[in-house]
């Protein structure tokens, strides 16, 4: 699989439209001038707007599978544009597919 690595500038949200943040380590790696993001990095979702009433409640994270499996930054697989992410709620529950709308262009890994 290969794809545009994703970085802190990357559009990420969740299925139901909030905005995905990714916390990233002090990585010296960049991708047209953003930190690029890793497995290790956490996304961290805010505002989503579903309710906990007979649910599992809003989106709080996602978690990436299907990384990049040649490009490594600070021994972490590298996230890929066509890397699968998954949205979680705070206990877990899985709530969907992670959305990514935007992306750099210059930077591309398998």
């Amino acid at each position: 699989m290969s794809g545009n690595l994703l970085n802190t500038a990357s559009t990420v949200t969740c299925p139901h439209g909030a905005q995905a943040r990714p916390s990233p380590g002090r990585h010296r790696v960049l991708a047209q001038g953003s930190p690029a993001v890793t497995t290790a990095d956490l996304f961290t979702v805010t505002g989503c707007p579903v309710t906990a009433a007979g649910g599992p409640g809003p989106c709080t994270s996602v978690r990436w599978t299907g990384p990049s499996a040649r490009v490594r930054i600070d021994g972490s697989p590298a996230v890929l544009q066509s890397s699968p992410g998954a949205c979680h709620s705070v206990g877990q529950a899985p709530q969907g597919p992670a959305v990514v709308s935007v992306v750099q262009q210059r930077v591309v890994g398998a």
